[in-house]
């Protein structure tokens, strides 16, 4: 698993160190990354359209699968991460085998006009999406309604009362429901 961070944050977060710790137990290889825009400033949000980000998750992929070849790979984010990586998979079709997308930003907060979803259609990597009923970056109906737009499986898991960055205790409860998101996946 490839996992990167939000759009304020860097890969020492504390969701992005539950969830890695998690699936490493669960047997899974896990790289937590700093995407390229953190890399080159600590602080402050991604600049330009993330295609230098989308670069970082790939050479990210890449480099995993030359240390475990032939092994399914997940590419995985929080927010801004997560989007970039779905937006990979889109590109990419054979970058991952599933994608786990934690507080996926549908949309600016107070701008549902604004759907951050046009490569949805063309997604066709089976997904587990992890979201808080109280998330400003989109509503779990929303959410529910966008993943229909998606032809590969989807999963949604609801986290009641989270906002957007749901709780690292979610974390242990997550490989179990990715692999099954990756079983069913391959029988579609």
């Amino acid at each position: 698993m490839a996992l990167f961070h939000g759009a304020g944050s860097n890969c020492q977060a504390p969701l992005l160190k539950a969830v890695a710790e998690a699936f490493a137990s669960a047997g899974w290889l896990v790289l937590r990354g700093d995407l390229p825009y953190r890399q080159e400033r600590s602080s402050g949000p991604p600049r330009g359209n993330g295609s230098k980000d989308r670069d970082g998750i790939r050479r990210a992929a890449e480099e995993l699968r030359k240390l475990a070849p032939g092994v399914p790979l997940c590419l995985a984010g929080h927010s801004y991460g997560g989007r970039q990586c779905s937006m990979v998979a889109t590109e990419h079709p054979a970058a991952a085998r599933a994608l786990l997308l934690l507080s996926y930003p549908l949309h600016p907060p107070g701008e549902a006009e604004k759907p951050r979803t046009a490569h949805f259609p063309d997604l066709r990597t089976p997904g587990l999406f992890v979201h808080g009923t109280r998330d400003p970056f989109g509503s779990i109906a929303e959410l529910e309604e966008a993943l229909r737009l998606i032809p590969a499986r989807t999963r949604l898991i609801a986290v009641q009362g989270a906002p957007h960055g749901v709780p690292p205790s979610i974390a242990p409860s997550l490989p179990a429901a990715l692999s099954e998101v990756m079983v069913l996946g391959d029988h579609e």
